[in-house]
């Protein structure tokens, strides 16, 4: 009668706690990617700021992201779009690159970024070792647990961030995929209106279900490639 109890409630306990995480990260994802095209609607230092206060909590330099990030634009599934790499693999081959496709991006962040964008990596990359170190001397269970959960975010970005919205898309990669189903959509935080972002940087997330629309409108001819 106990273990029928115990295991209901410690199931309940980690599903929770982990779908708490992933809510975390995915929401935290959507403000640092608003942040990278400065469309947050906060001044220059509120917006780094956000972006450093997240990639302690994120365990990854948001500002290596950034740059990276801002190269996939300019140089989308080319051979200097390091972001874009997974791209072009399969799907459980993204999967298996994710740990690759995080240390690259910091390792050309430092090398072909400028100094600012090299002083706030080695910034963040501090911040989180002192974060981290923190964490496990002081045995702080449910952050522990927070790291493990983003690590594992962290290392399916190539996969989920990168493949899903860009696989099979090279001869026209200005056409990202897109994901017009609602609730598809609520439970990812409209972050799958890849094909709107690319067209239109600029426009922020909550802005990009009403792009949509008006994409559709103005220009029905164009192919919508589903994410998932």
């Amino acid at each position: 009668m106990v273990y029928n109890f115990y295991y209901p409630c410690l199931f309940w306990l980690l599903y929770s706690r982990s779908a708490f995480f992933c809510v975390f990260f995915l929401t935290g994802l959507r403000q640092v990617h608003n942040g990278f095209h400065n469309s947050l609607g906060t001044n220059k230092f509120l917006t780094w700021l956000s972006l450093y206060i997240n990639s302690v909590l994120m365990l990854v330099s948001i500002h290596a992201v950034k740059f990276n990030h801002i190269r996939h634009h300019k140089y989308c599934l080319t051979n200097d779009d390091y972001e874009g790499k997974s791209a072009g693999m399969t799907w459980y081959g993204a999967i298996l690159y994710g740990p690759v496709h995080m240390f690259l991006i910091h390792k050309i962040t430092l090398q072909l970024g400028n100094s600012n964008y090299r002083k706030n990596v080695l910034l963040e990359l501090l911040s989180i070792i002192i974060f981290v170190s923190i964490v496990f001397y002081f045995n702080i269970h449910f952050l522990i647990y927070h790291i493990v959960i983003m690590i594992i975010g962290e290392f399916l970005m190539a996969f989920f961030a990168v493949w899903t919205v860009h696989h099979d898309t090279h001869d026209s990669p200005e056409f990202a995929r897109t994901q017009r189903g609602g609730w598809k959509n609520k439970i990812t935080f409209s972050m799958f209106y890849h094909l709107e972002h690319h067209l239109f940087p600029a426009v922020p997330t909550i802005k990009l279900p009403e792009l949509a629309r008006r994409i559709d409108l103005a220009l029905p001819e164009i192919e919508k490639k589903s994410t998932f």
